[in-house]
């Protein structure tokens, strides 16, 4: 089901009671782009430890946005039945007051979101606004202050057009006449009743929905009576809700603390934090903590399924719609034990259509994934001797070694644990290798000399010399073997104490500082003492 910001509010009520309910919720995001080019080296690295990548992550992450959130809601209704109502939720930056965020929009991303089909008219029109504690906390002291400020240029436009039109309405109008202005998005109707209260004393707002305001002529007296009313629509609680938007139910999935799935969902994280609760911290330490309290449950189907695929020696597959249907064929759908998912009825087009890429989607294939990959481990605990209707929480014990373990996609760890401290990096030797006869080579000719062959991420040791990086032991054999005679390229496994340029210049000034004291010892002669 596909939510904007026309129907998100009215839904909220719904939404957060199936919220309260359900077994799990899984997550998925799509964004204007992944990794900034700003600054330069900003890509991921096999060098990069988790913190490194944090940081470079970070600095993605506020750049780019969210225009879509899925959410898969998994209820257990009875036994092993999951029903699951699945939304993709289009999502705009709040623009409401003085707040003006800028993103940047990534040329492949956009273009690989066209391919499958994102409508951006949704986004850029429809989007459900968001906005973290900080820029919330910004709002509200404006509004308190009286500074209240149009952000939007289009809405300034409707602004000045419907101060125009009541200004010159009120001045002929009588006490208690009234005039309705018309086609008022949700954020306008708030904007115009502020502004033309704070500039009208004798002019009192009502909405009328249908995206309309009413405007009523008013003694002084009467206004005062007004805006004590308990029932004032444009009371400060009221437009911060409007605000907020889908921030209001990002704090229900905070208090609901429903384990939460995610694949590869270390970016889907990051954002959750940046957009809907507080900027990004410097600190990596500090986002692993805040998560942790967020969200104490978090299990990546990436992390469980890649050691399933090394137990069970299924086929590879690249992307979450195929390890979906690698799941689907290698478990039994007669087996009285195996979990039965059905999509709710409002949410029925994904089990008539294949949508990959779409939120709401992958969110959906998350969680089925999750509960097929448990189910299968359970199988496997029990040598395939699975009572009927396995519980979830017999699920989560069987994937307790996974939870809070999101996926680390090439780098010295497997994963980050956010619920402790993460393993320490294991990966390949480093192989040097040292340039003769082969002038001007740089870091990207390396990387392409040894693209055909395998995948090496590279740096500059020295004028003639490269380290090499891989995450595969077999890539480091292959290169050692096959450039074992290369006229060029001389490749070893990197000792520090033989390779490190630091190391080679202490002991080329140990060798030098030596060599001068033997020197000054065997000129001088022995030291005598005089008095």
């Amino acid at each position: 089901m596909e939510l904007g910001a026309a129907g998100f509010q009215r839904r909220l009520p719904r939404l957060r009671g199936r919220v309260r309910r359900a077994a799990f919720l899984a997550l998925d995001m799509e964004f204007t782009g992944l990794h900034s080019t700003f600054p330069q080296n900003n890509e991921p690295s096999l060098f990069d430890s988790p913190a490194e990548r944090y940081l470079k992550a970070r600095q993605s992450v506020q750049r780019f946005t969210v225009p879509q959130l899925g959410l898969a809601i998994f209820s257990n209704e009875n036994s092993n039945k999951y029903v699951v109502h699945s939304y993709n939720f289009f999502l705009f930056p709040s623009t409401l007051g003085v707040t003006d965020v800028e993103f940047t929009l990534s040329a492949s991303s956009i273009q690989f979101l066209s391919h499958y089909g994102f409508d951006y008219n949704k986004f850029l029109k429809d989007g459900i606004p968001y906005m973290n504690k900080v820029q919330e906390k910004i709002l509200s002291q404006h509004f308190l202050a009286g500074s209240w400020k149009v952000s939007s240029a289009l809405d300034r436009d409707v602004l000045k057009k419907a101060i125009d039109e009541v200004t010159c309405w009120i001045a002929a109008a009588e006490e208690e006449e009234t005039m309705i202005l018309q086609d008022l998005s949700d954020y306008q109707i708030f904007e115009v009743q502020l502004v033309l209260r704070q500039a009208l004393q004798n002019a009192w707002t009502q909405p009328l929905g249908d995206k309309k305001v009413m405007v009523k002529k008013v003694s002084p007296q009467h206004r005062q009576l007004l805006e004590n009313s308990p029932y004032d629509c444009c009371q400060k609680e009221l437009i911060l809700l409007s605000a907020r938007g889908f921030t209001n139910l990002f704090q229900t999935l905070v208090k609901a603390k429903k384990p939460l799935v995610g694949h590869n969902m270390l970016m889907d994280l990051m954002h959750l934090h940046d957009k809907f609760y507080k900027p990004l911290p410097e600190s990596y330490e500090e986002f692993k903590r805040n998560i942790h309290n967020l969200f104490p449950v978090l299990i990546d189907t990436k992390t469980v399924t890649k050691s399933i695929w090394k137990k069970c020696l299924f086929p590879r597959v690249s992307n979450l719609l195929e390890v979906y249907e690698v799941l689907c064929s290698n478990l039994n759908p007669k087996d009285p034990a195996c979990p039965v998912i059905t999509l709710a009825s409002d949410c029925s087009r994904y089990a008539e259509k294949k949508s990959p890429h779409e939120a709401g989607y992958d969110a959906f294939l998350c969680g089925s994934v999750l509960l097929k990959s448990a189910h299968l481990l359970l199988c496997r605990s029990r040598d395939d001797a699975v009572e009927a209707d396995p519980s979830f929480s017999q699920y989560l014990t069987v994937l307790a070694e996974y939870l809070n373990k999101v996926n680390f996609i090439r780098g010295g760890v497997s994963s980050i644990n956010f619920s402790g401290e993460d393993a320490p990096c294991q990966h390949p030797p480093l192989l040097v290798v040292h340039v003769r006869g082969w002038p001007g080579l740089n870091e990207r000719q390396i990387y392409q000399e040894f693209k055909a062959l395998c995948r090496f991420d590279v740096r500059r040791l020295s004028k003639n010399q490269f380290i090499l990086l891989s995450n595969k032991f077999k890539h480091v054999r292959r290169v050692l073997r096959d450039y074992k005679h290369h006229p060029h390229l001389q490749i070893s496994v990197y000792r520090h104490w033989r390779h490190s340029p630091r190391v080679n210049c202490l002991l080329q000034v140990s060798g030098i500082v030596a060599l001068w004291s033997l020197l000054a010892f065997v000129l001088g002669g022995a030291p005598c003492c005089s008095f």
